[in-house]
């Protein structure tokens, strides 16, 4: 069985959010090992699909992306159609070819601003990546390297601000903290209290993030 699979049967179990779709957010600070957790929860839920927010934030611009989330992936998912957008290419610094998204029974967002409050109406389920800031942000500028310093400089400012103005945590419905093998999931503050769960992970050697 995989390991996150109770979590996902749950989370095909809500009612749809998003037209016929399940909008489950995977929010978190940099660095706290959103993308891996998405992955692997993806992968339970069948592939779903998953859109990361690196693909909508700009150098220019890292959380002003909401009115082309909309416009591009959210309202055609609420038609039940498949939606089109832009991933951002960090490299050369342009947005590139388009890119498709299913209106699957369940799809991921995962991103720092996952669970802003402009998305929270379209939302399923909000999780959130339990691990405080300065330490998630130390992983990644470790991961990154010397090379990414300063823009891990203005990431934290920026980030740091979005937060101040619109937390996440606050509304998450799970909290999701990383154990030395697997994932302890939590009620979070968003939901009334309950059991705790816990999922063991079985791929020993995965990535931490």
């Amino acid at each position: 069985m995989n390991d996150l699979s109770l979590l996902a049967a749950r989370l095909r179990a809500l009612a749809p959010s998003c037209g016929p779709v399940r909008l489950v957010a995977v929010d978190g600070h940099a660095g706290s090992g959103k993308s891996t957790f998405t992955a692997r929860l993806a992968a339970a839920l069948g592939d779903a699909p998953v859109l990361h927010l690196d693909d909508l934030a700009t150098h220019e611009s890292f959380f002003t992306w909401v009115d082309r989330l909309h416009e591009q992936v959210l309202e055609p998912l609420e038609r039940g159609e498949r939606a089109r957008y832009a991933p951002y290419d960090w490299t050369a610094r342009r947005f590139g070819a388009a890119r498709g998204l299913e209106p699957a029974p369940v799809v991921l967002i995962e991103g720092v601003g996952a669970g802003r409050r402009a998305l929270r109406p379209r939302l399923a389920r909000l999780l959130w990546m339990d691990l405080p800031a300065a330490e998630s942000w130390e992983r990644g500028r470790c991961r990154d390297g010397p090379a990414l310093s300063e823009f891990w400089d203005g990431w934290t400012a920026a980030e740091a601000e979005h937060f101040s103005a619109d937390p996440s945590r606050r509304h998450a419905d799970t909290l999701v903290r990383q154990l030395p093998v697997g994932y302890a999931l939590l009620d979070g503050p968003g939901t009334a209290a309950g059991t705790n769960h816990s999922a063991t992970e079985r791929e020993r050697g995965a990535a931490p993030y």
